[in-house]
């Protein structure tokens, strides 16, 4: 029985090897030892049935779908949604209404200009990680004059909750600079879906990045931005250009990524915000498909999608992520 076994194994390997070489077993290409082009064989190998599998990228897009008085829908199915690439139709492959496990970064904003509202924007993140769930995870980066990961990634909210007593606020803004620290942090998720929370007053006027370089990072990652923030928009005179740019810049972030820039006109609204933010990722449709075009060429390639408007509803809108890049050679 064991000469069987081993017997078979040679002669299953044998046929392989005649399958990827393109000729029989101890068969030697034409002109093989005298340096000539080889020429195809007088009879070709039959077709063995065998198939090579391509490999294909699934992209997911998830989807935030609301109504005209901005409440969100759910209920939607698969044949609600038309989704293109480049303006090509594209197949929708894989579909979910269901709340899925989070993986989420928050950045926080502890520069000088935070003084008065730092308070109420601590009170803002305990408010959105009382929705995190058993299988959720987050982390914290902090940011003034620099950025770092002040919690690594945990379940357990108290840890963050906890590390935000101790900010002190001081110093100037690097905000740039703490979304690229959160999307590098971001590599170590443990979960597909992934989201990123800043918590700031706008502006930024420290970073080592330019706003061009961090909208290049986030198209690239397959992450969503919230961004949540008091704008004073009375107290322009003595800010730099940078600064009075900040919640125009972040709302330009977010929209590339699917999510979305919340302001808030008082430092009280904060906890709403928060609270706002927390239901749009617990209330996504996840659209995934394998794209038409699998060039790996590295290109960006644009993503639209449109809704089929049910009868008797109000006027629908999606919010989306924009687009991705293509995978390399």
């Amino acid at each position: 029985m064991k000469w069987r076994t081993w017997a078979a194994s040679i002669t299953c390997a044998l046929a392989l090897a005649a399958l990827f070489s393109g000729r029989a077993p101890g068969q030697e290409a034409a002109g093989a030892r005298s340096g000539q082009t080889a020429t195809a064989p007088e009879n070709p190998p039959q077709d063995t049935g065998l198939k090579l599998r391509v490999e294909t990228t699934l992209v997911q897009i998830p989807v935030a779908v609301t109504d005209s008085v901005n409440r969100f829908v759910l209920g939607l199915q698969k044949e609600d949604f038309h989704l293109l690439e480049d303006g090509v139709e594209q197949k929708v492959a894989h579909f979910s209404g269901e709340d899925a496990p989070l993986s989420v970064g928050l950045v926080f904003d502890e520069s000088g200009s935070m003084d008065e509202k730092v308070r109420t924007s601590q009170v803002a993140v305990a408010q959105f990680l009382k929705t995190l769930n058993a299988d959720d995870e987050a982390f914290l980066v902090e940011f003034s004059d620099s950025a770092k990961v002040t919690v690594g990634f945990t379940s357990h909210a108290e840890e963050i909750n906890n590390a935000l007593k101790q900010s002190q606020p001081t110093g100037q803004t690097a905000m740039l600079d703490a979304i690229d620290v959160a999307l590098r942090e971001m590599k170590k998720a443990k979960n597909s879906r992934k989201a990123i929370v800043i918590v700031s007053d706008g502006g930024d006027n420290h970073s080592h990045y330019t706003a061009a370089q961090i909208e290049s990072l986030v198209r690239e990652a397959d992450v969503q931005i919230y961004a949540m923030g008091v704008y004073e928009r009375i107290l322009l005179f003595g800010l730099t250009p940078e600064e009075i740019s900040g919640p125009q810049l972040l709302s330009e972030i977010a929209t590339q990524t699917g999510g979305r820039a919340f302001a808030a006109q008082l430092t009280s609204d904060l906890p709403s915000v928060a609270a706002r933010i927390a239901l749009e990722l617990r209330n996504q449709y996840v659209l995934g498909y394998y794209p038409k075009d699998q060039t790996r060429d590295g290109k960006y390639r644009h993503v639209e999608v449109k809704l089929a408007q049910p009868h008797g509803v109000s006027p629908l809108k999606a919010h989306w992520r924009l687009g991705y890049y293509a995978p390399t050679q």
